[in-house]
């Protein structure tokens, strides 16, 4: 199984390439329902860094210009077979899920926003520093194992790990 994961459930799969065909192809639907509201649509999340462990669930950022404006994707999304979850804990986020299991979560935020700079400096820190891959693999294989139950448990337990990277690259 190339994608999908229960919900409430943490279960972690080696890479596959796969990962961003399957993007590319919802990138695609994407713009062609809303494409004129967005500025970016980028893969993020573990499933966009080449060769490390992930959930088997694509994460999509997209990038608008305003929160309010935001919510004319909504309804176009929805017909994508995505549920929309309202901002889910992050303010000034519009965020989705789709499928059942679960294999897409989708987050729409400004542009300008530290949700958006933090998603895609993260992803690149990771694409380019093959050892802050590794470290970041081994600390999910723990998660995992001490939380295959709490998905919550599991995000927290990056939280430090994710800060330690992005402070580090704020002073590079």
């Amino acid at each position: 199984m190339v994608l999908g994961l229960e919900k409430g459930v943490v279960r972690l799969v080696t890479y596959s390439p796969e990962w961003a065909k399957l993007f590319d192809k919802e990138k695609q639907l994407l713009i062609a329902l809303i494409g004129d509201y967005v500025i970016d649509i980028q893969h993020i999340g573990s499933t966009s860094v080449p060769g490390l462990i992930a959930k088997p669930i694509i994460d999509i950022g997209i990038a608008i210009t305003d929160f309010e404006e935001g919510k004319r994707c909504i309804e176009p999304i929805k017909s994508l077979g995505y549920e929309y979850k309202g901002e889910n804990g992050i303010p000034k986020r519009h965020y989705f899920v789709k499928g059942d299991p679960t294999t897409h979560h989708l987050h729409i935020v400004e542009i300008d926003s530290e949700e958006w700079k933090k998603n895609i400096t993260f992803r690149d820190v990771l694409r380019k520093n093959e050892n802050l891959a590794k470290e970041y693999a081994e600390l999910k294989l723990n998660l995992a194992e001490k939380f295959k139950y709490d998905r919550v448990a599991y995000t927290d337990g990056k939280t430090d790990f994710v800060n330690y990277v992005l402070k580090r690259t704020s002073k590079d």
